[in-house]
């Protein structure tokens, strides 16, 4: 399919699990009326953003996957005929869990999921408490609108798994995100911080050629320490927004991407087919020697 509508549902979260459900899914339908045929959520949508502590009492915030809640969207997905794009906190077995996002087509079929393969330590996102690193691989999810990469918020700092996911396949790059501002910090970082992590994800669509969908979250949380900053958006494979988000308000958009002009831009500049995979032979023989 040549043309592909793409919607992005940006929200503000609360302590009550199920809220947070029936809001994303309202949200769903709102760009499913809009024409959407992919919609995408934003990371851990169904909490508030916990990471902010290391506290045991959060782990029974993780479910199953597929399991209850991917039940109640692979319905919805199958009602609107749409696709769902989901990050979850998965457990995967007693002790052992993953910041997950799983795949719904647009008949409603779990396709499959994609675990987080970089994981933060900072301060106010201590998720290596909480999640192990992906096992899976990166991976793309063939879909009745279009074959889709799936990376998860820390993993849009890394070029490596951009350029891995485009060569498996993926026709667009998702990145469901949960990302913001310390509300004691000035303006001027603000902004440098918010461009550095924009900046970051177009150069991954034109370094690639491909269209990169970038969905976070908004609203302030953390006790009013934190300000997640929104401002959601698509560039194309030059890196040209197409779309961008507000910083403070919940928004559901639904955007158009013609997938035919991947190929002119590939053509013209063809960073993806001049690439030098064995450029990085010295530096991976140097990591398996030292092992």
């Amino acid at each position: 399919m040549a043309k592909v509508k793409v919607g992005m549902v940006q929200m503000t979260c609360s302590n009550v699990k199920q809220d947070n459900l029936s809001k994303a899914m309202q949200g769903i339908r709102d760009a499913a009326a809009k024409g959407a045929q992919i919609v995408c959520l934003q990371e851990l949508f169904t909490s508030l953003y916990f990471c902010d502590v290391e506290d045991y009492e959060n782990f029974t915030l993780a479910e199953a996957i597929p399991g209850a809640t991917t039940n109640a969207l692979s319905e919805l997905a199958a009602e609107l005929n749409v696709v769902i794009i989901a990050s979850l906190f998965e457990k995967r077995t007693q002790g052992l869990y993953h910041n997950t996002t799983a795949v719904i087509d647009a008949d409603g079929s779990y396709l499959g999921k994609y675990r987080k393969m970089h994981i933060p330590d900072d301060p106010a996102y201590y998720e290596k408490f909480y999640f192990t690193p992906g096992d899976l691989g990166y991976k793309v999810f063939k879909t009745k609108f279009a074959t889709l990469g799936v990376l998860i918020c820390w993993d849009q700092w890394y070029p490596e798994a951009a350029r891995i996911t485009a060569l498996m396949g993926a026709e667009i790059l998702f990145y469901p995100t949960a990302i913001g501002w310390a509300t004691s910090q000035d303006e001027a970082t603000n902004i440098e911080q918010y461009n550095a992590w924009q900046t970051i994800q177009r150069s991954h669509a034109v370094a690639n050629g491909i269209h990169v969908v970038s969905v976070n979250r908004v609203g302030m949380e953390q006790n009013g320490a934190m300000q997640f900053w929104g401002g959601s958006f698509v560039a194309n494979p030059f890196g040209s927004l197409l779309f961008k988000a507000s910083h403070d308000k919940e928004e559901t958009t639904v955007v158009e991407l013609d997938l035919s002009k991947t190929d002119q831009y590939r053509t013209h500049w063809p960073f993806l087919r001049d690439r030098r995979i064995d450029s990085y032979q010295p530096i991976t023989k140097r990591f398996i020697d030292e092992d």
